[in-house]
């Protein structure tokens, strides 16, 4: 199965910008749906956008319009870029790569958005 690692997180101010990339190792990186999760202090892990290996995607309705999730698969690479950012998008933001049912989870990456 895949291994994964973030990066790009950092501290931003309200209505800036951060890209946060994803690198996968391991096999058949290209089989996997993919996907960005995030969780706030005191909340519960919630989904920000996934993309299946068909390249369909799906976001979160908070994020709409401001965040766009791609994967690079020559690179076994998974991006999220977010614009507008907001304080409420504050959290760790954690990579996954599912498959079978099975999921694999990155170490998280911290975003804070503050002035």
């Amino acid at each position: 199965q895949v291994q994964l690692v973030e990066s790009g997180g950092g501290l931003v101010t309200p209505g800036g910008s951060l890209r946060l990339s994803c690198a996968a190792s391991g096999s058949a990186f290209i089989t996997y749906a993919v996907g960005w999760y995030r969780q706030a202090p005191g909340k519960q892990r919630e989904l920000v956008a996934t993309l299946t290996s068909g390249g369909t995607s799906n976001y979160a309705n908070s994020v709409k319009g401001r965040f766009t999730i791609s994967r690079d698969n020559t690179k076994s690479t998974v991006s999220l870029q977010m614009n507008s950012l907001k304080t409420e998008d504050t959290a760790v933001y954690y990579c996954n790569a599912r498959r079978w049912g099975r999921d694999v989870w990155g170490q998280g990456t911290q975003v804070t958005v503050s002035s």
